[in-house]
Formats: structure tokens, sequence, C-alpha cells
């Protein structure tokens, strides 16, 4: 499929379907509409009366134009009320679009939207990201397609001449979000701790980033006693995985992504009941895959900061070297942890992981995990937790979030709540009381951040769908990828 801006004028486009954005409550048509509702005789206010369309956002309808026409098809999105307008507005419509027109078997789809804030560039590549985002399909594990129908091949953007950049800018960020979804959404078979640092190679090779995988012996050297004692239980060996891009130049900011890594999780000796969904356990690296998926977006657009993207992966398996519940493990900055769970193994993981970027000389850095299931109960199903004691980077993630459409929620990070964590043996133990547990796990990560600003992302509830849910389909959605990029893209201006 290729998307494409058109400079033909809206009376004048020709193709399969023509899909029209309108405001709630403002579907009169005035202007150019009217004018093209004559030259379609009258079918676009008679479908809004017969329809009842009110323009309620991400409502759709459709109609067939009359024989000889030079577009076979209207379709009207709604927008809602034009006050409201977002971003993410026109991504959402976008996907809507995209879809009927697939399933109306359109092979050339033509777009007239408005803009959002009166920029043409920010509107063109939500436009195009809604559209590639929605029309995904991974059918890698399927012995045939399901859809043998006609596709989408050509899509024309009516009234974005002069955007290109925007188009191609929101083909590069949806080749990181469907690379992310590929790595969630294969099983645990499929992708493995070797896979992902694979993957990582693939990357540097093909976009000219430094790559360094450290193997179990180089983490040993290293001291990462928290990551190697998930590591232990499972016949696979960890891969400690750390990309570099660096822009030409002196970099304006030097950050670090960090993603947890667990290819599956069984829960360890603490091993996940019956309900528990370890079935679902392949999502576990959803963190990875969204920073594996962040570094080949960043790598293509080539950003004036220099990021470093991290990964401790491994399995939490179930063995005779499995770490037992009550053992202690030895950080890589020294902290002891007394496991008092050992399917609360993704914060032991990424402890190491923050300790080896807090020695990067960084400003700032930002871990995204799957990491509990207390953040979903909290938050639901679409909304991922922000957890930092850092006001700035605070705010630099939730504006990111807005303008990328991903749903973040500031959590607190209670200092008092620590007490839960403490341990009569060690310096902590690695798991608190029932109550408020994705913050007790935000503040155990905060243990192993010394010296750089710092964010924790508990992406639990946003990594997978069950059912479509507005540019995704059901299954693993991406998440992450385009907070993070455009975090990335903000702190070099």
């Amino acid at each position: 499929m290729t998307i494409q801006l058109s400079d033909k004028p809206l009376l004048e486009w020709a193709g399969d379907s023509l899909a029209i954005g309108l405001f709630e409550d403002a579907v009169e048509l005035t202007g150019e509409l009217a004018t093209l509702d004559q030259k379609f005789s009258g079918v676009l206010k008679e479908l809004i009366a017969e329809e009842e369309f009110k323009g309620k956002a991400n409502s759709t309808i459709f109609s067939r134009v009359n024989p000889g026409s030079p577009v076979r098809k209207l379709i009207l999105v709604g927008l809602g009320k034009p006050d409201a307008l977002q971003l993410d507005t026109l991504r959402r419509a976008a996907a809507a679009v995209a879809r009927v027109g697939k399933k109306q078997k359109s092979k050339v789809l033509g777009f007239s939207f408005p803009l959002w804030n009166n920029d043409p560039a920010a509107s063109a590549q939500a436009i195009a990201e809604g559209i590639e985002l929605a029309l995904y399909q991974d059918i890698r594990f399927k012995s045939e397609p399901e859809e043998k129908g006609s596709q989408i091949e050509t899509v024309d953007l009516l009234g974005f001449g002069g955007q290109e950049a925007a188009i191609t800018r929101a083909n590069q960020i949806v080749s990181g979000v469907n690379l992310a979804r590929q790595l969630v959404a294969a099983p645990a078979n499929a992708v493995t701790p070797l896979t992902l640092a694979e993957t990582a190679q693939a990357i540097a090779n093909d976009y000219g980033l430094q790559v360094e995988i450290l193997e179990r012996e180089d983490c040993e050297k290293l001291g990462m006693g928290a990551f190697l004692g998930v590591s232990q239980g499972s016949e696979l060996p960890p891969k400690f995985i750390h990309l570099t891009y660096k822009p030409e130049g002196t970099p304006k900011k030097k950050l670090a992504i960090i993603g947890k890594g667990v290819t599956f999780d069984s829960g360890g000796l603490n091993i996940k009941g019956a309900g528990s969904g370890i079935e679902t356990m392949k999502m576990d690296m959803g963190g990875a895959a969204a920073t594996l998926g962040a570094a080949k977006a960043i790598a293509q657009i080539k950003p004036d900061v220099e990021v470093h993207f991290i990964s401790a992966v491994a399995e939490n398996m179930i063995s005779g070297h499995a770490m037992h519940p009550g053992d202690i493990l030895t950080a890589s900055n020294g902290k002891t942890i007394e496991v008092n769970n050992t399917d609360a193994e993704g914060r032991l993981t990424l402890a190491d992981a923050l300790v080896y970027a807090d020695k990067l000389g960084l400003n700032a850095i930002v871990d995204l995990a799957t990491l509990t299931g207390a953040n979903v109960i909290a938050l639901g199903d679409d909304i991922a937790g922000l957890y930092t004691p850092d006001d700035a980077v605070a705010s630099q993630i939730e504006k990111a979030a807005e303008t990328s459409g991903e749903k973040i929620w500031r959590m607190p990070m209670e200092e008092k709540y620590f007490e839960g964590l403490k341990s009569g043996i060690a310096d902590m133990k690695n798991t608190g009381p029932r109550p408020g547990g994705a913050i007790t796990a935000a503040l155990f990560l905060k243990q192993f951040v010394k010296e750089t600003p710092w964010a924790h992302l508990d992406i639990a509830g946003p990594v997978w769908t069950d059912k479509e849910n507005g540019y995704n389909g059901a299954g693993a959605t991406g998440y992450g990828v385009r907070t993070l990029v455009d975090w990335v893209l903000g702190s070099g201006e």
C-alpha cells in the first residue's frame, strides 16, 4: 500500500472510495461539500439523513454513488466536536475509514480531512499513522491467509501537498511499532533471548547503530546478580542488549530507553497457577519489544540526540537451577535483595539494567515494562502508569504521549510505602504488601538509579488488546514506541 499526497481538488478526485471527515453537529453541507453533493445527485445529504449521522467521533457510514460516477463509494467519518479535535482524533478517524475501505474492497481510497491546529505536517503524519496501524496484519503463523480479496493499494491525502516528509516520518514510526507488535505476538518458542539479540544486531547492521551483546560471563563480571538470578532456571542463556544510536556531531542530549525483556515468565518456583494468564506470558517482553521498535524508528529518523537502547533479556523458568523463594541476590550496585516471590522477576532484570545505564552519563532514563497486575487494576487495560520523582521528565513523557495518542497517567511515588519492601536479612525484598503493588514496584526500581533523572512506565495493560481498539486490531499493540520516539524527538528541540 502506498500513501501519497494528491493536489487534485476534492471535486475532481476519482477513485474507489472517497472519505470525508465531518464534525459533530456540523454536518450541514455547505461550500465545496454542497457542490460535491450536487455532483453526486444528492447522495451525501440523503445518506446523512437516512443514517441519522451526527458526526460523533469515529462513527462511519458509507454509500454507493450513482453508476458512472468517478467515485464508486462515499465514506463519512465523524470527528467529534470541533473544539475537541486532537491529533489522535484524526489518527483514529483515519483508522476507522481504512477498515471500512478495506471491507468495501476499495483499491484506491481518498481522504478529505481538516487540519489539526493549522498544522498540515502533524495532521498528515497522524492520518498516515492511523491508516497504516489499522491495516496491519500478522499472518506469519498461519498456513494460508484468511483474507484473499482485494486490498487497499493507494491512499490519496487531499489538500496536504508538500507534506512528503510527514508521510515518511509516519512510515518510519509505524515500522518500529510493527516490529514491536511482531515481537510481542510471537510465541516464546519463536522469540527467545537469542532472537531478541539477533533482532538488535539486525537493526544495528541495517541502520548503522553500535551494538554490544553481553553474555552470561560478561554479566557475571559486572556483578549483575539480580538479572542472572532470574535467568538461571532456563536452559536458554541470557542476553544483555545495548544498542546505541549516535548522531553526527555533538548530541543535544543523551538518553536511555530500557525495556523489560522476559521472553517467557512461568513465575519460577512461585509458578503461575490456573487463571493466572500463564499462556499469555510471551508478552512479558513488551518493554524490550518497544525499545527495539523505538530503536528501529529513531535510527531512520536520525535526531540529534544520542540514545541507548538497553534490555536484560532472559526467561523465567523452573528447573533444578531456578532461584528459590528466600534466596538473596546481589545487584550490580551492591544492594542485596531477598526474593520473597520468584514471580516478581521483571524488576530484578531491570535493576541491573538501570545500574548499567546510570553509569553512562545520561540526561534521562525511561524504562518500560509489563511489570504489575496492580497497575492494570488501578488504570485498566488501556492506560500505562507513569512513575517518577522528576517533574520535568514526567512533563516530557506526558506531552509525548498526548501527541502520540498513547494513554498515560502519572501515579504517586509514595516513599513511605517502601517500608513494605524492607527485609530483615537483606537490603530489601522484591515484593511488598498487596495494596499499592505498582507503586512499591516503582519504588524498588528507584533504588537502582543514583544520578540520572528517571521515569518508569508500567505497560502491563495496553501492551495487548483482546478486541479491535482504535487503530489496533486484536493482539499486540506495539504500545510505547510512538511515545518513546516523540520523547526523543522532543528532547532534541
